[in-house]
């Protein structure tokens, strides 16, 4: 979540032969060397080494753009130098009362029976989930776990932490990569959040796949794309998602899944939901593991 430790890791991960320079002799480290992207960036060696060392601040817009030019940064991971290199606002005080998601949209989610549906806040957390999504992503846990803060699952956290939810995943590898990334772009937003640094904590030290995959600094605005789960009730499941974020400051985002009309995910997801009806009598049942 540090600007100069951003810009060590990307320019190490650059090849003089990948910005049009002669690579000469043997580098003890990999990558551009400071003066190589000094060069690119229009800047001087002696600048860009204070900006990588932390002891200059308060870049241009202008300086920044250039070296995100240099680096070969793509929108996202523009975006997320930009935010790094925001000065440090002064911590907020913690709020009184714990996030939790608007009626509003606890309603609107319950009213699409047939979407799986989450109310993410703004580290992952759930808020809120309809009954076909809490079925789809997480049957092993309490329905109603989302309205007790101490209970509350994690996406991130069930990701890289809980056995049954990496089971979940057909390419978890993949998942987690785009999970380490999304995650990457809101430290940038929010490098003064003290919840969000402790779950950053702890997943670097009960998870080394976490820890490996934070150290390469992806970063990446995952809004859409395709989840590929195996599913312990309906099998493998190939399903479209989409992230909506809510127009207020609350950071709340909407999480759907959906499948094309007649496709194999859009049966899966019918026998899901007859399997939810059929239980409905018993909402707070844990699902029986489909036989291996």
């Amino acid at each position: 979540m540090n600007f100069g430790e951003f810009l060590r890791v990307r320019r190490a991960a650059l090849k003089p032969e990948d910005v049009g320079l002669l690579n000469y002799g043997t580098r003890r480290v990999p990558g551009l060397r400071r003066e190589e992207l000094a060069m690119l960036a229009g800047v001087s060696s002696t600048y860009y080494t204070r900006l990588e060392q932390g002891v200059s601040s308060n870049a241009s817009e202008a300086v920044i753009d250039s070296i995100a030019r240099a680096l070969q940064l793509g929108p996202d991971e523009r975006t997320h130098l930009f935010d790094l290199a925001q000065p440090v606002k002064a911590k907020r005080r913690t709020p009184a009362r714990p996030d939790k998601a608007r009626p509003g949209t606890v309603r609107l989610i319950a009213s699409m029976p047939g979407t799986p549906a989450v109310v993410l806040g703004r580290r992952s957390e759930v808020l809120a989930w309809n009954r076909l999504g809490h079925r789809l992503l997480a049957g092993h846990l309490r329905l109603g776990s989302p309205e007790t803060p101490s209970d509350r699952p994690n996406m991130t956290k069930l990701l890289f932490l809980d056995p049954h939810t990496r089971e979940l995943y057909g390419r978890w590898s993949e998942e987690a990569a785009r999970a380490v990334a999304s995650l990457r772009l809101l430290a940038g937003r929010m490098n003064d959040d003290q919840e969000l640094a402790a779950l950053i904590g702890e997943l670097s030290l009960k998870s080394e796949e976490f820890a490996t995959l934070w150290a390469k600094h992806p970063v990446e605005n995952c809004m859409s794309g395709m989840k590929y789960l195996h599913h312990p009730e309906v099998g493998d499941v190939e399903l479209n998602f989409e992230v909506l974020n809510l127009p207020d400051d609350s950071g709340h985002r909407v999480l759907m899944y959906a499948a094309d009309a007649g496709s194999p995910g859009a049966e899966a997801l019918q026998l899901l939901g007859s399997l939810l009806e059929q239980s409905a009598a018993a909402p707070d049942v844990v699902p029986s593991p489909r036989p291996r």
